[in-house]
């Protein structure tokens, strides 16, 4: 992968990166992406005759991962998206009639199926936390819960990814960060996925090079060990990486003797200098990496390259950069992969999509560990001296101070809210700069949501008469 200009976060350069253009968007995918009993509820809604009763549905998780002090809210555009889009193709109806589960009328009604609905949600980019609606969907019944699968699956997965690649800006320190997760994600479409959520988060950069014709997200990239091997010759492989990208390279020095490779390293990067060129760095991908990374560092200083980074890739997430970073390691930048990509230490959030109001009528669930809040809902940040203190969750419209998180992102099925993801980053970067030290910590201090006395007593009354 071709190298290019350094992230601007960053002294210590990526490995590569090149903005390229706008994005050509995948197709929508099948109006069957969902779970059967959306379609068997929405079957029953119509043969009631309740399927236009207005709902609303609140998406949120219950917990964080043990350890997490916050999460990123990510995902929007593409559940909006989804949403404006969603169709029943004349082939996903055939499929359907062909199951024997569902009637002429509701079939017919998913021939003109289109999603007319409004959604209030945080602005990716949002920290968020347990039992706080990341987004609400108020439409029609049967529209609302068909969506749900999709709504979910599309924030769940780029919220997940966002709030674990957060962690390791939190400790990178500045440090250059680029994902490498790609050829580990469960999938192709899921690995665009990644490179947007970690890049929201703050990420400097993406191995992924659809990730950046799609996205604008710089591409970045060094070499594997198959190049190095492909000449026999470590010296003679540096030299002619060095001879394709004079001014851009970085050295991936741990092939067969990680110290030795580094001093092959510095004699390309001293033939560079007499050209006029320079070495951007060397990569560390495998051993002891505190004790390499000092060794190495020490090798390119005494030959007169103090500029030249060490990079470091291999297994790491947030809990080995910090480990290595609080050891005195002396590592310049690192690519992110696996860890990240399948949020390996803790792949899923318990996320959940339920109904809280039906026809103006407040609802909830009481099932023990996941009883509901009923009711549209608003969240406020208390915030005192440009620190976020404490946040409040209570019935939309309720007069309580500090800043309403939730806004109107779509109305009537399309989408009135649009941003940049350079502007979604620049929310991030804020959001987790205005946390509490101890929340982004990665033994994290919990953050305190209050519940308003007037949901509170709303959930009570309600509770007591569905007992009764």
């Amino acid at each position: 992968m071709p190298p290019a200009t350094p992230a601007s976060r960053s002294s210590a350069p990526p490995p590569s990166c090149a903005l390229v253009t706008e994005p050509s968007r995948s197709q929508l995918p099948s109006g069957l992406l969902v779970d059967l009993y959306e379609l068997t509820m929405g079957e029953s809604y119509v043969a009631e005759g309740i399927e236009e009763r207005e709902a609303t549905f609140s998406l949120f998780f219950r917990t964080l991962p043990q350890g997490w002090g916050y999460a990123l809210a990510a995902g929007l555009e593409d559940a909006l998206r989804y949403l404006e889009g969603l169709r029943f193709s004349d082939d996903d109806l055939e499929f359907l009639d062909g199951s024997g589960l569902f009637g002429e009328r509701f079939l017919e009604r998913l021939r003109e199926f289109r999603f007319r609905g409004g959604v209030r949600a945080l602005p990716e980019g949002t920290a968020v936390f347990p039992n706080e609606p990341l987004l609400e969907v108020t439409g029609p019944l049967l529209e609302a819960q068909i969506v749900e699968t999709m709504v979910l699956n599309e924030i769940h997965l780029q919220t997940l990814i966002a709030s674990k690649a957060a962690r390791s800006v939190d400790v990178a320190g500045g440090r250059t960060l680029v994902d490498f997760a790609l050829r580990r994600t469960h999938g192709g479409e899921a690995g665009l996925k990644v490179a947007r959520a970690s890049y929201l988060a703050g990420f400097d950069s993406t191995s992924n090079v659809l990730a950046g014709r799609l996205y604008g997200i710089p591409i970045a990239g060094t070499m594997a060990h198959s190049y190095v091997e492909a000449f026999g010759d470590e010296l003679e492989s540096f030299r002619a990486f060095a001879r394709s990208y004079p001014d851009t390279t970085i050295l991936l020095v741990d092939t067969y003797d990680t110290l030795e490779g580094a001093r092959r390293a510095a004699v390309v990067a001293g033939e560079l200098a007499e050209a006029g060129h320079r070495l951007r760095g060397v990569r560390l991908d495998s051993g002891d990496l505190l004790e390499l990374s000092k060794g190495v560092r020490a090798i390119l200083d005494e030959a007169g390259f103090q500029d030249a980074v060490v990079f470091a890739s291999g297994g790491l997430d947030e809990i080995g950069i910090a480990q290595l970073l609080a050891a005195g390691a002396p590592i310049g930048g690192f690519g992110v992969g696996s860890k990240m990509g399948v949020a390996a230490d803790s792949p899923f959030l318990d996320v959940a999509y339920k109904l809280v109001e039906l026809d103006g009528r407040p609802v909830l669930k009481l099932s023990e560990g996941k009883a509901t809040l009923p009711g549209r809902k608003q969240v406020w940040r208390v915030r005192r001296d440009g620190t976020a203190e404490h946040d409040v969750l209570g019935l939309d419209g309720a007069g309580v101070a500090g800043e309403p998180l939730l806004r109107e992102v779509m109305r009537d099925g399309r989408a009135t809210w649009v941003e940049s993801l350079d502007e979604i980053r620049d929310r991030a970067r804020r959001e987790r700069e205005s946390l509490p030290a101890g929340v982004r910590a990665l033994d994290a201090s919990a953050y305190e949501v209050r519940v308003d006395p007037e949901l509170e007593r709303l959930r009570t009354r309600l509770a007591a008469q569905v007992r009764r």
